[in-house]
């Protein structure tokens, strides 16, 4: 199959062959014509399968009809939402959708948090067929009355689970009730939880489900290996691993700000390039971290939970789980930075005794263990108690000395 024959206008077509696509994803295949349908839609694929151009394309050729070069905003309403659960990701899906629309006369724009109002208003005033926006930022938009949403055709909530994990309902339900009761609504994700699926009857209309791939599965090509250290040495075995190995442009993914803020510090401290992106950077101050990572300006970019949605990064050789997630769903996620578009990827997970809890649920989301290699002078001390992890991703101190399966004995 070729995107030549899932239906697509020939300025469309001719924008995904400028991307150097000729043939569509499996996701974009079975999406792409039920989209075109008008049919709501549930979507789950791994990530980096290609989503966002499963459905930015077929929005684009739904809106065709109304596409006009007028100069007055009246003419250029907001007709299709996207809603992300992350700036991030926002800036991702506002990228894709400027690249595949180049050649047809339809507006897009991107709204979020973090950055000043005024210039996301006069974008909006200006009209805008396609907006990308964060709910948050949208409902202020809304109170400033720059954003109008009585005419919205078609809602995309991408990162469906995501939304649902960081508490957007109640926001996404007062979005909804500005919208028309009539629209297709399309839901994407790369999970799909029971609870999401409930959710999903509530928001979308006898939708049609594609799913490419198992439920919380990782790509083929993202290699995975864990290793087992003590806590006191993660930072010397990754250390360790980055010099042995050459790695080059890897992304670490901790649980806490303050963890990320001081593994950076310590790495660039010995002699490694190396920057943090989290909450509570400023947005000008996380595009310009991510900027320097992709140019390889950085080597080693540390990241919270917020960053593992979103991040674009081709060919990103090398996931490091400096600390295991609280939720195993996000080990899926924060894996999928790398091994995207059918590149190859390493996903490295560095797992002390506290984490034994974590490990066992993530492996029993993927049905299957993660093959385990061993440096013997960082292996976790089974003399020293853990300390279990509680749900902020802080550990305790223990309740009782035990021993954890993670831990093995010095040779």
């Amino acid at each position: 199959m070729t995107f030549d024959s899932l239906g697509l206008s020939a300025e469309l077509l001719r924008a995904v062959s400028d991307e150097g696509y000729t043939v569509p994803t499996p996701i974009q295949a079975q999406a792409i014509p039920l989209v075109l349908e008008g049919r709501d839609l549930m979507g789950a694929a791994q990530t980096g399968t290609g989503k966002t151009a499963a459905f930015v394309l077929p929005i684009f050729e739904r809106l065709l009809p109304q596409a006009n070069t007028s100069f007055s905003p009246a003419r250029h309403p907001v007709r299709a939402l996207v809603l992300t659960p992350t700036r991030e990701l926002a800036m991702q899906v506002a990228e894709m959708a400027a690249a595949y629309g180049r050649h047809v006369p339809l507006r897009s724009a991107v709204v979020y948090g973090g950055v000043p109002l005024e210039p996301q208003i006069k974008a909006l005033l200006r009209g805008v067929e396609l907006l990308v926006a964060t709910p948050g930022r949208l409902l202020d938009l809304v109170g400033q009355r720059a954003a109008n949403l009585g005419q919205v055709e078609i809602l995309v909530l991408d990162e469906g689970d995501r939304m649902l994990d960081m508490g957007f309902i109640p926001d996404i339900r007062r979005i909804l009730a500005l919208l028309p009761r009539r629209r297709q609504t399309l839901l994407f994700s790369a999970t799909f939880s029971d609870e999401i699926r409930r959710l999903a009857r509530e928001f979308l209309h006898d939708p049609a489900t594609v799913e490419v791939a198992p439920r919380n599965a990782t790509a083929a090509a993202v290699r995975e290996v864990l290793y087992p250290v003590d806590r006191e040495l993660k930072l010397d075995l990754l250390e360790h691993l980055v010099r042995v190995h050459d790695l080059r442009q890897v992304l670490v993914f901790t649980r806490t700000k303050l963890a990320a803020r001081r593994i950076a510090s310590e790495l660039d401290r010995h002699g490694f390039a190396a920057t943090a992106i989290h909450s509570d950077r400023t947005q000008a101050e996380r595009i310009r971290a991510l900027a320097d990572f992709k140019s390889g300006e950085v080597e080693i970019l540390v990241a919270t939970d917020v960053a593992s949605r979103g991040l674009d990064i081709e060919e990103l050789p090398v996931v490091v789980n400096y600390e295991l997630p609280t939720k195993a769903e996000d080990y899926v996620h924060r894996i999928g930075r790398t091994g995207r578009a059918g590149a190859s990827g390493i996903a490295i997970s560095l797992a002390c005794p506290d984490e034994v809890d974590l490990l066992r649920a993530i492996q029993g989301l993927l049905r299957r263990a993660i093959p385990v290699e061993v440096e013997e002078e960082f292996l976790p001390d089974p003399d020293t108690p853990p300390r279990p992890v509680h749900a902020r991703g802080e550990a305790r101190p223990p309740a009782h000395h035990h021993k954890s399966g993670i831990a093995r004995r010095r040779r």
